[in-house]
Order: structure tokens, then C-alpha cells, then sequence
């Protein structure tokens, strides 16, 4: 994931997210404590006019037959085939070369392409290394994708592609006014545990902070840990602790967190409940012994193996942790836990667009990425991610009638039953070095014991404190 805009707006979003318990779930987290920045390509947003082709029913967007592409795709835990698929058929259509390269570092090698005028046509900016999409965004170096929103949709001419798409992915992809970034999937946020485990030791899966307290006791007990994350990624456990401060003190006092407000972590009576939840699983030692050592990949794997009942994670889990998760797992996703006088109700989700694709403004065939992304936004091809990757993307409807894996049908099924009750976060996006690293570092204190709630409060505040007053990091800003 990357960057947003001030008209990301998180409450009022949430009412464009009702009709969608069929929508797709999963994709890669913002790994950003390494995130690579552009640099070079100016502060304008003059685009280069690369040579289009005639522009027709069957081709909007005016592609060049036989023009290259070159496609920089992240190969995470989704791999790269999905969009090899694609690439096939944009091939077979314009009869044009495709260069493909699948990495997992976007950042190291495509920053000097950017910086060199010579940046490949799209992209799928994606994982630990990835670009930053608000300084590129802000160079002029992002291809306005409204054009593309405005072509008529692959399956149904009659119909644009912004009428197939869930509109809080459009929401989510803007810098200002600007739509620059396609965020091709939906992620559901949350507690991730075994439903077999569950059922096999009659225990159920806690509807409060207190009730998980409670529940952690008796796992103990029985010789499991309750709890395990990746400590050498501690921002993670973030994907959960955010959003439960959202969903305890309500969105208004998170946003005035997104928008680096003075106190707005020390005056909000949420985050101390929250933190001191945390600190008392980390007292009572109700995380895997090692935890803090751990990759996400080792975290998973552990879960996978019942060494622990529940892991912080996305539901792009499923499919990354495939390899090592028994076959009867059951693997499943529980909404946030209620707190003590909560502005939103019992079930509410952190749930939001992700997976974050780009078109290069300067590269040679900007009109041929946003082809491949039209041919991606297919039902055709939404169902091919769906089948590859056990994920849907936000083309809506599209896997109407086809069979859901365990996690993407329990993550379907919350997602339905949270109804508008969605909460969609900003400051592991716009500032990532702040969440991952600097807060992401207190976080690992916290849970392993060094460091107390009161602490991390206050640690956490000065260090949003810092980033509100660096006039070198570009604000955003949310009003809802």
C-alpha cells in the first residue's frame, strides 16, 4: 500500500462500503520501514506524450499495436502469475513484446529508473522496499489514471470502468484531486486464528479486550501460547492496535491522530485502554516465547503449527502461509474486540483498499499500462486472482457463484457483517517511517516487557510531534 489524499475521507467512506460482502479481501501490507524515495523528475506535473494509437470501441484508451510494455509486478505472497495472465492477453490483443520483471524490491531498482527519466510503463508497488508514491505523486511521475476510470470496462462496453470498481478504491487513490494509484485489492484487517483449534478446546473466540484476557488464561494453561506476531516487523500488531483505538475512541479522535494533531495520542482515552491491554498480555506473557525474532513468515508458520491461537495479520495470510497450513486448519478472522464505552459497535472491521498499482507518467507506453490494468479490472482476470491467489479484487461481484477458501470466506463473511461499520486508517500510509519504524520500535519494547503503556504514550506522541514539525515530510490531511 501507499499514499493517499485528504479526501480519503474514513467515516463518510464508509458508507460507499455496503454492498460488498462479495468484495475481494487480500494483498500485501505497506512493509514501508525501508520504503525507497524517488528523487530527480522535477516538481512538475507535465506528463510526456508518448505516441498513442487510433482510439476505438475496442481500445479507449488508444494503445499502439505493437507498442512494448514493461510491467515491474512485486512477488510477495500474491506471486506474479496473475498478472503474467494478464500480460498474455494484452499481448494476443496489440501483438506488442512484454518485458516482465517480478522482485520484491520495487524501491532500490526502479528509484534511479525514475530518477533517470527511464521508468517502466506499470507497476505494482508493493512490499518492504517499495517506491513513495507521495513524492512521486508530487514530481509529476504518476500517470493520472482518471482517463481509465472514464474507459469503457472490459466485459460491458456500455459500462466505465469506474462503475465496476468499489468507489472507495477510487477514494483511496487520489493525491489531492489527482487519481494516480489503482488499488487493485481489498484487505480485511484483524485477529487470525485456527477455527478447528477453536472448536477442538470449546473455546470461543472472545467478543471483548477483557474476554481475550480471560481466554488467554485458559490457553496458557493448556500449554499453548495465545499469542504470536513478527517482532522483526512489530507494525503488524499496528494492523490491529490502530484499529482498535479507532473503533473504542471513535474515528474523529483517530483522524486528529492521522492529522498529527498536538495530544492526539495522549488526550484520547482509547489509546490508554488499548496499550495497557497490551502491556498486560506482554506481563502475563501471553506471546510465543521468541516472538520478537521472528519474520512474518516464521510467525506464520508457528501459528500455522498450533503453537499459537491467534496471529495480527491481512488476509493476504492465507495464501502466503498456504505452504505451511494444515489442511483441516480452518483458517478464519474475528472482528476488533470491544472496550469500554465504545463510539462504534460490536463487529466493526478495519477494512480498506490495498495493493497499490501505478502507471509511470514518463514512460514509453503509458497508455499500454493502463490497458493492462483495464484487462486486470475484467471479470475474466478478477476471477483469475481470485483462483491463483485465494483473493478477490475490488471489481465488484465479480466472484458471484464461485467457491470461497476458508480465510477469504470467514474474512467475506465479517466483512458482510460489519455492514458500514468499516474503519479505513491514513498514518500507516502517509507516514510510514513514523508507524514502522519509530513507533513500530516502541511497539516491540512494549511486548516484549522493556517498555510501559504509559511510555509508549508518551514516546509515541513525541515522535508524531517530530514529523508534524518537519517541514522535509509532505502533510496530509483527512476531515472524516
Amino acid at each position: 500500500m501507499g499514499s493517499t489524499s485528504a479526501h480519503n475521507e474514513g467515516v463518510g467512506r464508509r458508507n460507499l462500503i455496503k454492498r460488498s460482502a462479495a468484495l475481494g479481501l487480500l494483498t500485501i501490507p505497506t512493509m514501508s520501514f525501508l520504503s525507497a524515495c524517488a528523487t530527480g523528475g522535477g516538481g512538475t506535473d507535465k506528463e510526456t506524450k508518448a505516441p498513442g494509437g487510433e482510439k476505438s470501441e475496442k481500445n479507449p484508451l488508444g494503445v499502439k499495436q505493437g507498442a512494448p510494455l514493461e510491467a515491474f509486478i512485486f512477488k510477495g505472497g500474491l506471486g506474479d502469475q496473475y498478472a503474467k495472465d494478464a500480460e498474455a492477453d494484452y499481448k494476443a490483443t496489440y501483438g506488442a513484446e512484454i518485458k516482465h520483471t517480478g522482485t520484491q524490491q520495487v524501491g532500490p531498482k526502479l528509484t534511479p529508473r525514475f530518477a533517470g527519466g527511464n521508468p517502466p510503463d506499470v507497476i505494482d508497488n508493493s512490499g518492504a522496499d517499495h517506491l513513495n508514491m507521495n513524492q512521486l505523486s508530487t514530481q509529476g511521475q504518476l500517470q493520472d489514471l482518471t482517463v481509465l476510470l472514464d474507459a469503457a470496462s472490459m466485459d460491458d462496453p456500455a459500462k466505465k470502468v469506474r462503475d465496476t470498481i468499489h468507489p472507495s478504491t477510487i477514494e483511496k487513490g487520489k493525491h489531492g484531486d489527482k487519481f494516480d494509484v489503482l488499488y487493485y485489492a481489498f484487505t480485511i484487517y484483524g485477529t487470525w486464528y485456527s477455527q478447528k483449534l477453536l472448536d477442538d478446546k470449546g473455546w470461543a473466540y472472545p467478543k471483548s479486550l477483557d474476554e481475550m484476557v480471560k481466554l488467554c488464561g485458559e490457553i496458557k494453561k493448556a500449554g499453548i501460547a495465545p499469542w504470536t506476531y513478527p517482532g522483526k516487523y512489530p507494525y503488524y500488531v499496528h494492523f490491529n492496535l490502530f484499529a482498535q483505538i479507532a473503533k473504542i475512541g471513535g474515528m474523529e479522535k483517530w483522524i486528529a491522530i492521522d492529522n498529527l494533531e498536538p495530544n492526539a495520542w495522549t488526550s484520547n482515552d482509547a489509546v490508554k485502554e488499548v496499550i495497557e491491554h497490551y502491556e498486560e498480555l506482554a506481563a502475563k506473557k501471553y506471546f510465543l516465547e521468541g516472538s520478537q525474532g521472528l519474520t512474518h513468515i516464521q510467525s506464520q508458520t508457528a501459528w500455522n503449527k498450533g503453537k499459537a491461537v491467534f496471529l495480527p495479520n491481512g488476509s493476504w495470510v492465507e495464501n502466503e502461509s498456504a505452504p505451511t497450513t494444515p489442511k483441516d486448519f480452518g483458517m478464519a478472522v474475528g472482528p476488533l474486540f470491544d472496550g469500554t464505552g465504545d463510539k462504534m459497535p460490536h463487529g466493526t472491521l478495519r477494512g480498506e483498499p490495498s495493493e497499490p498499482y501505478i502507471v509511470a507518467s514518463k514512460g514509453k507506453n503509458p497508455a499500454g499500462g493502463m490497458e493492462l490494468l483495464r484487462i486486470m479490472l475484467s471479470k475474466k482476470h478478477a476471477q483469475n486472482f481470485a483462483t491463483k491467489v485465494k483473493s478477490l479484487t475490488c471489481v465488484m461481484d465479480a466472484t458471484e457463484g464461485m467457491s470461497l477458501s476458508p480465510g477469504l470466506a470467514s474474512a467475506s463473511k465479517v466483512f458482510g457483517e460489519a455492514g458500514d461499520n468499516l474503519i479505513s486508517l491514513q498514518l500507516q500510509e502517509w507516514y510510514p517511517a513514523l508507524t514502522d519504524e519509530k513507533i513500530g520500535g516502541l511497539t516491540g519494547q512494549l511486548l516484549t516487557g522493556e517498555l510501559k503503556a504509559a511510555d509508549w504514550i508518551k514516546k509515541t506522541q513525541a515522535e508524531a510531534d517530530k514529523v508534524a514539525k518537519d517541514d522535509s515530510v509532505t502533510k496530509f490531511k483527512r476531515t472524516a
